[in-house]
């Protein structure tokens, strides 16, 4: 059995996310307290009790995520004796979840992430004022069929693929009179449907170039060391060692489109059979049935799917 490791991108995100786990492991705690402190915020509170719209927000969303993924690694290194390093053969992780694989692989620190991650969120809500951006889902589409439709939606503005998630599920990312183009042309041409996202800032694509530009700065500050295990980098779908790369591809990052599908076919072809979705949610667990059935999926965020994760090693 070949495993992967791979960390949730924004959207995962809910008032409660990780609370079984902090109240079952005290290392889960300690690993909130952690971001809490390099923050200056209390964002454990915040993950408990709300108000929604304000962990909705890019720069609290991203960082949130981050430190539940972490919590739930931690609790597996703890209690399982799990060492990443000997446990699966490459990390991923969807947009701001490939800072969480970082983190896991150890290439940078948790503290460090967090920071980044505040920065990378502010400096994406930044980059667009609200209204000018948008994103919407592709239903029913293929990459090939997405692009021809950005590309017929754009007259002149930004209008590209975002997310290639899985066979059918393509994002599109732009300026919003494009986007809305984009849904009026996908329903000329018998996609299944289209659905305007509920997202503060087109996330993506060219529009985001004055966030590449503030997370360049930043992570150019960071110590990088490479990674314990290979990171499969969204910007290329293929492994990334290089700690030099690996700081590029993040910033290429913010602007390029989310190559998931093929991160996930990639792993395949590698010969992982497993993939471990640490962290809020089962969106990437999802993603990866509808990718390749025969992949076993599996999610941990509950001291039970941990429980159930831990047989498997």
């Amino acid at each position: 059995m070949a495993r992967a490791f791979v960390f949730p991108g924004q959207g995962s995100q809910a008032i409660g996310m990780g609370k079984e786990l902090l109240a079952a492991f005290p290392v889960a705690r300690e690993t909130l307290e952690e971001v809490d402190d390099a923050l200056g915020q209390n964002l454990t509170r915040l993950m408990a009790e709300g108000p929604a719209e304000e962990l909705t927000l890019t720069e609290n969303a991203q960082p949130a995520l981050m430190a539940v993924s972490m919590a739930v690694l931690r609790v597996l290194e703890a209690e399982g004796g799990v060492d990443i390093a000997d446990a699966c053969a490459f990390v991923a992780g969807h947009s701001l979840g490939e800072y969480s694989a970082l983190a896991a692989a150890r290439s940078f620190g948790l503290a460090d992430t967090a920071r980044l991650l505040k920065t990378r969120g502010q400096a994406m809500q930044k980059a667009v004022p609200v209204g000018e951006g948008g994103m919407a889902a592709l239903l029913g589409a293929e990459l090939d069929q997405a692009q021809e439709i950005a590309d017929a939606a754009a007259e002149g503005q930004i209008c590209a693929p975002a997310n290639d998630n899985a066979p059918g599920q393509v994002v599109l990312s732009g300026s919003m009179g494009a986007i809305d183009r984009a849904i009026k042309i996908a329903g000329e041409r018998g996609i299944r449907r289209s659905v305007k996202l509920p997202v503060s800032a087109p996330f993506h694509c060219a529009m985001m170039a004055p966030a590449a530009e503030v997370m360049e700065k930043a992570l150019g500050k960071v110590e990088f060391v490479r990674p314990l295990v290979p990171v499969i980098a969204n910007v290329t779908a293929a492994a990334a060692e290089n700690p030099d790369d690996i700081r590029a591809l993040l910033v290429e990052q913010v602007t390029s489109m989310v190559r998931w599908r093929e991160s996930v076919l990639a792993m395949r072809d590698a010969g992982v059979d497993t993939l471990i979705e640490l962290g809020a949610g089962k969106v990437l667990s999802g993603l990866t049935k509808r990718i390749d059935r025969d992949m076993t999926s599996l999610n941990a965020e509950s001291p039970d799917d941990i429980e159930a994760v831990l047989k498997i090693f």
